[in-house]
């Protein structure tokens, strides 16, 4: 771990300025932020592990659980609120056997809300891995997760 995480630091010039972006290629690397990978960033950059811990939990986007290859988000802002995010997520939850925030056992999917991803007019939506589905229906949701399987 030490090597991976010294070489992001080189890339990143040692600048403690970049720890979010430190943070974010430490977390594509490992799918999640190691405790021991937190310590080594802070040493290596001359931070506080408190420090480097406070930002890491301060956004939503970073996980300090191992998270699953595939990410599914769902969308439950008002504008899909009121058009079934509910039920979508319901949905998913039974689909994976995993409930929001977290990962199935065999580590293929983590499930998680968002308040927002700024697509209102699509919902209700859910992002996968990056990728938008909107106007998701009970039967989409199905379809969706086989892409995956």
């Amino acid at each position: 771990m030490k090597d991976k995480v010294s070489s992001i630091l080189h890339r990143h010039n040692w600048d403690k300025s970049l720890l979010v972006s430190v943070l974010q290629d430490v977390q594509a690397e490992y799918n999640y932020l190691p405790r021991e990978a937190l310590v080594e960033v802070g040493a290596g950059l001359g931070l506080s592990l408190s420090h480097v811990y406070s930002v890491a939990t301060f956004y939503k986007a970073f996980s300090l659980k191992p998270r699953g290859r595939h990410l599914a988000h769902v969308c439950v802002g008002t504008a899909c609120h009121v058009r079934g995010a509910g039920r979508i997520l319901e949905k998913l939850s039974k689909i994976l056997g995993v409930s929001s925030g977290t990962t199935t056992h065999d580590m293929n999917f983590t499930l998680e809300t968002v308040n927002c991803v700024g697509a209102c007019a699509l919902g209700p939506l859910v992002v996968v891995d990056g990728q938008y589905s909107g106007l998701m229906t009970d039967d989409k949701v199905k379809s969706l997760m086989e892409k995956y399987n």
